[in-house]
């Protein structure tokens, strides 16, 4: 099957800004904003609408991800943390009936091809993408489920690349969810270090 040159950019740029962000880099952002404008065209080839959508989302809101990281603790690089568990609480009734709601209107007024799986993709990805944001540790939980939906609707679609990149991110947010748990781990105890400990200050 033929893959065209604009899935290949997509999936190149896409794959670096997943890469960089389970590595806790900022730089996740800006290559992410290229990559999802870039699949944004390529999901409206596909007749994926709620795609289109969630990737002019996913645009906006890294620009936004970008300075929070930088600049979100005060002025100073937000810390990755985790979330309170009433907050998880709600998330996942909230984006299955979120779901149920997108899905349907999707159904009746647009042509979508699996208009509720493809709703899933889109609500539970911007779920993620909001606690990606805080960098909280629970977003690679919803990235999970995002990719393991992901993977057969793609492929269903002939989006082969995009289907294996989604089978690699699934992976990746496996490892990813260990690294940032360590690096949470790491920056509490920092936290917590009597001061004498840290070194003379200047």
């Amino acid at each position: 099957m033929q893959i065209d040159g604009l899935e290949i950019a997509a999936n190149a740029f896409t794959a670096g800004a997943i890469f960089l962000a389970g590595r806790n880099s900022v730089h996740t952002w800006w290559t992410g904003i290229i990559g999802c404008s870039l699949f944004a065209l390529l999901f409206y080839q596909a007749a994926l609408f709620a795609d289109v959508v969630l990737q002019v989302f996913f645009v906006f809101t890294s620009v936004y991800g970008w300075w929070k990281w930088l600049r979100g603790a005060g002025g100073q690089a937000l810390p990755v943390t985790r979330m309170r568990a009433a907050g998880l609480l709600w998330m996942v009734p909230a984006g299955l009936l979120a779901t149920a709601a997108y899905g349907t209107l999707l159904y009746l007024y647009t042509k979508a091809f699996a208009p509720f799986f493809d709703s899933a993709v889109l609500v539970f990805s911007v779920i993620a993408q909001f606690l990606m944001m805080q960098r909280r540790i629970e977003s690679w939980g919803f990235w999970l489920l995002v990719n393991t939906i992901a993977v057969p609707l793609y492929f269903s679609r002939g989006l082969t690349m995009t289907a294996v990149l989604y089978a690699f991110l699934w992976i990746n947010a496996i490892a990813s969810w260990l690294w940032w748990k360590k690096l949470a781990a790491q920056e509490a105890a920092s936290a917590t270090q009597p001061l004498r400990a840290l070194g003379p200050v200047a």
